[in-house]
C-alpha cells in the first residue's frame, strides 16, 4: 500500500494574505489578523483591550470601513465600532457579550489550472491513504474529488474526511482513502489542552482503517504552526507542545495494542530542529525519507526550492511498518521548479508559477502489509 501526505493549498478558495509572492507581503495581515481575533473574545474590553482593537483595525484597513483588501469586519448584530466624523472611529461594545461579529480574511478563487495540476498530483502518485493539508472543508474536499478524482467513472476516494479544526483562515487537515481501506472510526483532537492551553492550530485527527488483511492502521494527520509569522520564540514553542502531544498521542495508541501507526503532514520545521525533537527523536517513529530505497530525486525538501532547509513534510512509520516499509519518494511534478520553473521536471500544463498543483511536494511511503 502507499500512505502519503500532500499540502494542497487550499483547493478552490484561498485567503489573500496566504497568497502573496512573499511571505512579506501578507505577513502583517494574518499577524494582526491572529491577534485580533484574541482580543476580540475578551468578555470585557478595558481602555488598552480597545487601543488594541483600533491598532490592529488600523493595521487591517478596517478602521473606516468593514471591508479592505485582505480582510472584512463582520458586524452581524450590535456594533463594535462607532464611526463619525467628530469623534472619529471608537470602540462601543464593553465586551465579547454585547455584538455578534468578527474578522474574517478576504478569499480569492484559486486558479483553475493550478487546481486541476492539484488532482493531476494526487492521481499520478496513486496513493491508498492520502493526508491532506489545507483543504477548506470537508464538502470542499469531496467536491473536488468527485469531480477531479475519478477512476472508471467513479471516485478514486470515496471515503473523504476533514474535521474542522481551530484555524480560523480556511486551512484544516483531512485523509482521501481508497475502498480497500475501510475508515472504521476517527477521534478528534481538537480540543487538547497542555498547561498553556489549546494545544492544536488546526487539529491532530486519528483516523482508525482496517486493512484488507484484517489488521488495525491508525494514521494521525498533522500540520503544526508555521514559521511564517509570529515570533520566533513563540512559534518554536507552539511547535514543541503540537509534537509532544502527537508523541503522547502514539505513545497511548501503542500502549493500547495498536501497532501500525503513521503520522504524516505539514509539521513546518526540519528534521533536526529542536521544536520537532519530542516527536522526530524522542519516540520509535522513523521518516520514511531516511529508508535506504527512498527517491528524492536528489533534492532532501518538500517545499519551495525543496532544499535540505524546506524539507517540512513528513511520513513517519512506526516499528512495525517500517519494517515491511519498501521505499517512498517525492513527488515534485506539481511544483514550479524555482523562479523560472526549471529545476527539476514540471507538468506540460504549468506555463507560469500560478499553475502549480501547490508550493508543497508530495511525500509518500510504500509498505507491503
Amino acid at each position: 500500500m502507499r500512505i502519503g501526505t500532500y499540502n494542497v493549498e487550499n483547493l478552490f478558495n484561498r485567503a489573500r494574505a496566504l497568497d502573496q509572492r512573499t511571505w512579506s507581503a501578507g505577513r502583517p495581515a494574518l499577524e494582526a489578523y491572529e491577534q485580533i481575533s484574541e482580543l476580540l473574545e475578551e468578555p470585557l474590553y478595558t481602555p488598552d483591550i480597545q487601543a488594541g482593537i483600533l491598532r490592529l483595525l488600523r493595521r487591517l484597513d478596517l478602521l473606516n470601513s468593514d471591508t479592505a483588501k485582505f480582510a472584512r469586519l463582520r458586524q452581524n448584530r450590535g456594533r463594535l465600532l462607532r464611526r463619525s466624523k467628530k469623534d472619529g472611529v471608537l470602540v462601543v461594545a464593553r465586551g465579547r457579550g454585547d455584538w455578534i461579529g468578527w474578522v474574517e480574511l478576504t478569499t480569492d478563487r484559486v486558479d483553475e489550472q493550478g487546481m486541476l495540476n492539484t488532482a493531476r498530483v494526487i492521481h499520478d502518485v496513486g496513493a491508498d491513504i492520502l493526508g491532506v493539508i489545507e483543504a477548506e472543508n470537508r464538502i470542499a474536499l469531496k467536491r473536488f474529488t468527485d469531480a477531479g478524482l475519478l477512476v472508471g467513472g467513479a471516485p478514486r476516494y470515496p471515503q473523504v474526511m476533514v474535521v474542522d479544526g481551530n484555524d480560523e483562515r480556511g486551512i484544516d487537515v483531512g485523509v482521501l482513502a481508497t475502498g480497500a481501506y475501510p475508515l472504521v472510526s476517527q477521534r478528534s483532537h481538537v480540543d487538547d489542552t497542555d498547561e498553556v492551553g489549546r494545544v492544536f492550530s488546526r487539529d491532530c485527527p486519528e483516523y482508525h482503517f482496517a486493512t484488507p488483511s484484517g489488521g488495525r492502521l491508525v494514521v494521525l494527520v498533522n500540520h503544526l504552526k508555521s514559521k511564517g509569522y509570529g515570533g520566533k520564540i513563540a512559534s518554536d514553542t507552539t511547535r514543541r507542545r503540537q509534537a509532544s502531544r502527537i508523541a503522547q498521542i502514539y505513545r497511548d495508541l501503542v500502549a493500547d495494542g495498536i501497532t501500525d501507526v503513521a503520522v504524516v503532514g505539514d509539521l513546518n520545521d526540519t528534521p533536526e530542529s529542536e521544536p520537532l525533537a519530542p516527536l522526530l527523536t524522542g519516540t520509535d517513529l522513523r521518516d520514511v525519507s531516511t529508508h535506504p530505497s527512498f527517491e528524492d530525486g536528489g533534492r532532501p525538501g518538500t517545499y519551495g526550492y525543496c532544499t535540505a532547509r524546506n524539507k517540512i513534510d513528513y511520513v513517519l512509520l512506526s516499528p512495525s511498518l517500517w519494517a515491511r516499509t519498501k521505499g517512498g519518494g517525492i513527488f515534485r511534478k506539481g511544483v514550479w521548479g524555482g523562479k523560472r520553473g526549471v529545476l527539476w521536471p514540471i507538468y506540460d500544463t504549468m506555463t507560469k508559477a500560478v499553475h502549480a498543483g501547490s508550493d508543497h511536494a508530495c511525500i509518500y511511503a510504500d509498505i507491503d502489509l
